[in-house]
């Protein structure tokens, strides 16, 4: 809550976070390469995004990463940090990946260093990705950002929060349809109906195991194995899950060979060769594809 006196739609001073190891190009990766769809960039170079429903801008300025938010008395630095994953579990993740013994993920790592898995609302995500079949990045951006700003909360700056999924549960698959979702609109109203049935189940995802969580959330309607991954790793924090899309599919196809392999054989390669932290492989290897870095 915002302490009386302190105007929410007026900025704060920049601040710098230390130690965080993102070039320009891997600070556009991670918050606008297809993890988050929350944040856009201006013509100044600053990210402008939104965290747990606060307004967050973020630059590099040299060697400086600097932040700046309207509240900050409800957001902190720490909370930035988390968010972020700048702390020293993210070193560790790097120097665990094979990129030693495989040639592929050494230049992938290479031409994108301090790219990252952000700590990500599980709700927000798994919304943003039961709109993400056949649709490109700006197409998810633009119809969730249509969701927020009708149904979600206002921020100031022109920008809204994500409504939460017991307001979802309020609007019909028709007013859904409406917003341009096509066949998605079902799987969102029906998804939202489902959490109102099930108030703890989303938080209890994050007590299982990521094979455990996988199976459950596959039982949402439109929710394959793909969706699922994404999910988990880009809100759930399991690092194990491996999405595997046309990008990651050509990588394991054309880079290591895989042809005449099924997709649960890629799978298992996947967490095989690249461990706990695939997901985190699985992003360098979705940018650096992407982007034509390989």
């Amino acid at each position: 809550m915002v302490a009386q006196g302190v105007d929410k739609t007026s900025p704060q001073a920049w601040d710098s976070l230390e130690g965080h190891g993102f070039t320009n190009l891997s600070l556009a990766e991670t918050l606008g390469g297809g993890q988050s769809f929350v944040w856009d960039q201006d013509v100044a170079g600053i990210w402008h995004g939104v965290i747990n429903q606060v307004i967050v801008r973020l630059r590099i300025d040299g060697s400086r990463l600097e932040w700046q938010t309207n509240t900050p008395l409800r957001f902190s630095k720490k909370d930035l940090l988390h968010y972020l994953w700048i702390d020293t579990t993210y070193q560790e993740a790097i120097d665990t990946l094979p990129w030693r013994s495989d040639l592929i993920l050494a230049k992938c790592m290479d031409s994108l260093p301090g790219l990252r898995i952000l700590r990500q609302p599980l709700d927000e995500i798994l919304f943003y990705f039961l709109l993400s079949p056949v649709k490109s990045i700006p197409q998810i951006k633009e119809t969730g950002g249509k969701v927020s700003q009708i149904f979600g909360p206002s921020l100031g700056c022109g920008k809204h929060g994500f409504p939460g999924w017991s307001k979802l549960a309020e609007v019909s698959e028709k007013e859904f349809r409406d917003l341009k979702m096509g066949y998605r609109a079902k799987n969102v109203a029906g998804t939202a109906q489902f959490i109102k049935s099930h108030p703890n189940w989303l938080g209890s995802l994050k007590q299982l195991s990521y094979n455990e969580a996988r199976t459950e959330i596959m039982k949402l309607p439109g929710v394959g194995g793909k969706i699922a991954d994404c999910v988990l790793l880009f809100g759930g924090g399991m690092l194990e899950a491996f999405p595997i899309d046309t990008w990651i599919d050509k990588v394991l196809t054309q880079r290591y060979h895989l042809e005449d392999w099924s997709l649960k054989q890629k799978l298992s390669f996947a967490r095989l060769h690249f461990g706990n932290l695939a997901g985190l492989a699985q992003q360098f290897f979705f940018s650096s594809e992407r982007l034509r870095l390989l």
